[in-house]
């Protein structure tokens, strides 16, 4: 059972589109089934590399100012929240393992969440989901929480998404507030019709690996 808690932090949430549910339950439910074969090389895979565990699991901001438990493949050296802080990771980051880079090139990373997404804590389409606690640098060059940047409140009115315009059009070492201006437009422009565009956009970044590099020409 996904671990759901409510923070001093709420939001007005948005309606969704009306066909954005049912679309995030029977996407997730045949990806889930279609990808369990890739499952256990990418599991074997992490664990000959370093001995260290499968999965990496994180507590999630939610629609609304709740929290979630979100699962990915482990992509970084084991345990380096608690040696480095829970920080977003950046361009040849040395953290990220040699499997990592694969995984993450391909989005392959985030294949367990579709669990979350199947059980609604996320959609396929949203603002990208942040990490309670996670420290980033502002245009100041300040190390800020996600929480004291301006318009994080904003962004929690709909369900956090695997992929996203900010997701797809912004390099990932972007600021955050720049981020923050592609979510809002999405907020207002969402639609069915864009919800499978963006999808469709992020199958063809994930068959040609271009995760890691996507968003430096927009």
């Amino acid at each position: 059972m996904s671990e759901v808690k409510s923070h001093s932090i709420t939001a007005a949430r948005v309606r969704e589109p009306l066909l954005k549910r049912p679309l995030d339950v029977i996407l997730s439910a045949f990806m889930l089934i279609l990808s369990m074969p890739v499952f256990l090389p990418i599991a074997l895979a992490i664990k000959l590399e370093d001995r260290g565990p499968i999965f990496y699991r994180q507590e999630r901001w939610g629609r609304g100012g709740t929290s979630f438990r979100a699962y990915k493949f482990r992509t970084m050296v084991a345990n380096s929240d608690q040696e480095f802080g829970i920080k977003q990771a950046r361009e040849n980051d040395p953290r990220i393992t040699k499997v990592g880079r694969i995984l993450r090139a391909m989005g392959l990373d985030e294949l367990p969440q579709l669990l979350n997404i199947f059980r609604g804590e996320m959609s396929f389409v949203g603002p990208r989901s942040l990490a309670v606690g996670e420290i980033v640098q502002d245009e100041k060059g300040r190390l800020v929480r996600y929480e004291d940047i301006p318009g994080f409140r904003e962004r929690l009115r709909v369900r956090p998404g695997l992929t996203g315009l900010a997701t797809i059009y912004i390099p990932k070492d972007a600021f955050p507030r720049r981020k923050f201006r592609y979510d809002f437009l999405y907020i207002r422009k969402q639609s069915f019709r864009l919800d499978l565009s963006l999808i469709f956009l992020s199958f063809w970044i994930s068959f040609r690996g271009k995760w890691e590099t996507r968003g430096k020409k927009a």
